[in-house]
């Protein structure tokens, strides 16, 4: 198979294992089959803005041209800041955007690879969310109806939980296999005061996510298109949106969205 086009993440559906679908141009590339076999990217030098569209010579923000960088509300800072949101109050670089992916419900959860993290998310966004970190186990902690309330729990927990993957130890697998979830979720209600405790969720159904991998490497190795136009190699597994290849070469395509890649399976 062979399709051209520029990247973006992969389309993923929770099944036994997570499906991955990588889209190029018109091409649906089925990652899932490509998993035991020779693949190869080639990289042709060329970037559009994933917003905008334009060429630009060097990607911002996981694919954006600096104009976009700087302006879009897809960059704002209560993206990485949701404790920052103002979408609620009408606010933002883009009012109408804010409304549309802020002021909606949110969902603080707690996922597991190593060790338990805390994170938010738009309640649309489950669980491709939680997939897309590699994630093994997850489960949710609290719902609120806009962004900010949900990034003001997260900051909160955070003096009793990380915020952050790990994800050289998710590409290793390296699991926190005898933490329970819901015992953590149950202490953090105990450290919350009555005013975020108010959203905690009584939904405490643990989702066990399985990724398309063969093997997990030992070691990591980043690989990097701007320094290695062509990657490629046989197709190891596949979890986040990390590829790995035979010898522990990994490569995390959402990072180079936008870029224009030439596929093709061997």
């Amino acid at each position: 198979m062979k399709a051209s086009g520029n990247l973006n993440k992969m389309r993923t559906q929770l099944d036994n294992p997570v499906q991955y679908t990588l889209m190029l141009g018109e091409d649906a590339v089925p990652m899932n089959e490509f998993v035991g076999k020779d693949i190869h990217f080639h990289y042709e030098g060329r970037i559009n803005c994933v917003v905008c569209g334009r060429l630009t010579k060097k990607s911002f923000g996981q694919g954006m041209c600096y104009p976009c960088f700087m302006n879009s509300p897809q960059n704002s800072e209560c993206i990485v800041r949701p404790e920052l949101c103002e979408g609620h109050l009408g606010k933002g670089r883009d009012a109408e955007w804010e409304e549309k992916y802020h002021n909606k419900p949110h969902i603080v959860y707690l996922a597991l690879v190593d060790k338990v993290k805390v994170g938010v998310t738009r309640d649309a966004n489950l669980p491709t969310r939680w997939i897309d970190q590699g994630a093994w186990k997850t489960v949710i902690l609290a719902e609120t109806p806009y962004r900010r309330l949900a990034g003001e729990i997260e900051v909160f927990l955070k003096d009793f939980i990380t915020d952050r993957t790990h994800w050289q130890k998710m590409l290793k697998d390296v699991r926190g296999e005898g933490i329970d979830l819901l015992e953590e979720k149950d202490a953090l209600l105990d450290e919350m005061d009555e005013e975020l405790g108010q959203y905690y969720s009584e939904n405490d159904t643990v989702t066990e996510i399985i990724y398309p991998v063969l093997e997990y490497p030992t070691k990591v190795k980043s690989m990097n298109f701007d320094k290695m136009p062509d990657v490629g190699g046989r197709l190891t597994g596949i979890r986040g949106q990390y590829l790995m290849f035979e010898g522990g070469n990994v490569i995390n395509l959402r990072k180079f969205s936008g870029y224009w890649v030439d596929f093709e399976a061997l």
